[in-house]
């Protein structure tokens, strides 16, 4: 199929925007209801927009009638309480398809490297249209935390480490990598991220906030690599013997989204 893509990711697959230029008031967030919802560690979810305005986060492939990534409806009750994010995830000018706001408790790397996945931004997407990425405000200053970026699940050498400090803001191709947030702070992570549909709009919006497609890797220890590479292959294997108890025959590596 063909879709629609901008062509500011079209090399690295991500742009690191210019941050933001002021603070914004954590009453916007901490003031949202969230819902439990599995991500990237042990994390819940606020959605400023869903596929009928209530809150949840259910993909909308899996409503009535189902579609893709596309046209969320704004959560009134939500946006009120949070009229600068609103602001943020509207100001590209493009289609928004699920907008949330994730809470992320600490973790380790390996729990990060375990915890990989590629997101299923286009299922349902119509040939033609504009292909579905995700961008990330960074809303508490994580200094020390990492997005992680691999374009093979297995394969440290594809890893890009971007850091998350207080107003870092990224557009991702998030089918394309898998990825997962290492949280190395003492209190939860919170960071705005919204479905973009990609397109000159899109593009031009990435521009005229100096967006870069290159952005230097935070180097880590190796040994701290390869012990989260033996620890996610214990792990996978463990969840398929734990199925495998179940009468469920999986063949490794299991998936696990």
């Amino acid at each position: 199929m063909s879709f629609i893509t901008s062509a500011a990711l079209a090399e690295t697959g991500y742009v690191v925007l210019s941050p933001l230029a002021s603070p914004i008031d954590p009453a916007e967030w901490l003031g949202l209801e969230y819902v439990g919802w599995r991500s990237s560690g042990v994390t819940r979810f606020a959605p400023l927009a869903s596929y009928a305005g209530e809150i949840e986060c259910n993909g909308f492939w899996n409503q009535t009638p189902p579609r893709t990534d596309k046209d969320g409806v704004w959560i009134a009750s939500q946006t009120e309480q949070a009229p600068t994010l609103t602001r943020l995830a509207q100001e590209p000018g493009v289609n928004v398809g699920r907008c949330r706001v994730i809470e992320l408790q600490p973790n380790t790397y390996a729990d990060a490297i375990y915890n990989l996945h590629q997101d299923d931004n286009n299922r349902l997407n119509e040939d033609g249209t504009g292909w579905v990425v995700r961008s990330y405000v960074n809303l508490t200053d994580d200094s020390d935390s990492l997005l992680i970026l691999r374009e093979d699940r297995f394969d440290p050498a594809t890893e890009q480490r971007l850091p998350l400090p207080a107003g870092t803001r990224m557009v991702v191709d998030t089918q394309r990598f898998w990825h997962a947030v290492w949280h190395r702070g003492s209190t939860p992570r919170y960071s705005l991220i919204t479905s973009l549909t990609s397109g000159p709009e899109l593009d031009a919006y990435i521009a005229e906030n100096d967006g870069t497609p290159h952005v230097e890797s935070v180097p880590i220890d190796p040994a701290l690599i390869e012990g989260a590479r033996l620890e996610q292959h214990r792990r996978i294997e463990e969840r398929r013997r734990a199925f495998e108890a179940q009468g469920i025959v999986m063949e490794p590596p299991v998936e696990l989204y």
